[in-house]
């Protein structure tokens, strides 16, 4: 073939006749066609892979496992992650909100299409760090009290996802302290000030546990340097147990605060579910997590699909899980009664 070309070339010169560029040109370029809508569409697919990047609170571990259920329920809806989806990898604060505004910059300097965010402080970064890139809260507090959507039927704006009843699930927590223990009179609440959700959430829980005959204790808390001055504030109190609400400052500390709690005989009951408990802990309660994996692949198809975040309405959890600890209940000398085993979703032995 390329002497063929050749003598043909070496022809068309000796015979004085211009070479037949045009049908060359137009011949090369139909071979290219039949190769460049392959290439082109893999290019294309490459280019147009929509990427969702993430920003929690939380340890890194817990992030990982959202994405380890997230995946299944995207699959179930066409998104394979890999394939025609690519869950980027998540950033943790790790419970320490002031990295969250550099955190959020550097995700959106990504340019992802779709950003996840746990908790009110995140998505407070995350808002000011873009208004264009649509962001799907995972289980938030109270969005629209907090102003952070227009409304729960149509939010407005780059924002949607999932609220997370943190008030009603410490409300029924509260009550189930009082059943295991009937004596009780008085629990401590650690709360972080900084966050913006925890002035509404004291006033529920303040209110909530007066009705019950119980006294309040808030401990404010703004970093890890704090907790040993509140252990000690717990003591001069004489406070009978502990609460912590699900705030990302205080759930990163909840190992030392359950070791505090354990040392001084103290229950320990977490709003959140069963995952979060420390092994002293005596109980958690909070919405089931699938619920949130579930609403929010439905989120992010959606709006890969071209749904505006600002039309879809806020969603909340309707099933919740108590988790009880029976090794805890015996070895602070409770016995829980029939009727609160009967209730829970799961029981440590």
């Amino acid at each position: 073939m390329i002497g063929l070309g050749r003598r043909r070339f070496r022809a068309s010169l000796l015979q004085g006749q211009p070479m037949p560029i045009r049908r060359t040109f137009l011949t090369m370029a139909a071979s290219a066609a039949l190769l460049w809508p392959a290439g082109r569409q893999a290019l294309g697919q490459a280019a147009t892979v929509p990427r969702i990047a993430y920003l929690g609170p939380f340890d890194q571990a817990a992030l990982e496992r959202f994405y380890l259920l997230l995946r299944p329920e995207l699959e179930k809806l066409g998104w394979t992650d890999g394939r025609n989806i690519q869950l980027l990898a998540p950033i943790s604060s790790a419970g320490k909100p002031e990295l969250l505004p550099a955190m959020a910059a550097e995700i959106v300097a990504q340019a992802p299409d779709l950003i996840l965010v746990n908790a009110v402080p995140p998505t407070r970064a995350v808002m000011q760090a873009t208004k264009t890139i649509p962001i799907v809260m995972v289980s938030v507090g109270s969005p629209v009290e907090l102003g952070i959507v227009a409304d729960y039927r149509k939010p407005g704006g780059n924002v949607t996802g999932s609220k997370y009843p943190a008030e009603e699930a410490a409300s029924k927590l509260l009550q189930f302290f009082k059943e295991a223990s009937p004596r009780l009179r008085s629990t401590a609440m650690f709360v972080n000030p900084s966050n913006e959700f925890t002035a509404a959430f004291v006033k529920h829980t303040r209110a909530d546990a007066s009705a019950l005959g119980l006294q309040l204790q808030v401990l404010e808390v703004r970093s890890a340097g704090d907790f040993e001055a509140a252990f000690a504030a717990i003591r001069r109190a004489g406070s009978e147990s502990i609460l912590l609400p699900p705030e990302p400052l205080i759930q990163a500390h909840r190992e030392l605060i359950a070791g505090f709690a354990q040392k001084h005989g103290l229950p320990l009951a977490v709003v959140a579910f069963g995952r979060f408990l420390p092994a002293s802990g005596l109980m958690a309660f909070g919405p089931a997590p699938t619920q949130y994996v579930s609403m929010t692949a439905s989120y992010i198809d959606r709006i890969l699909k071209d749904a505006r975040p600002g039309d879809l309405p806020i969603e909340q959890p309707s099933r919740f899980e108590l988790t009880l600890n029976l090794k805890a209940a015996k070895a602070l000398g409770l016995t829980l009664p029939q009727s609160l085993l009967l209730r829970a979703d799961e029981v440590i032995q």
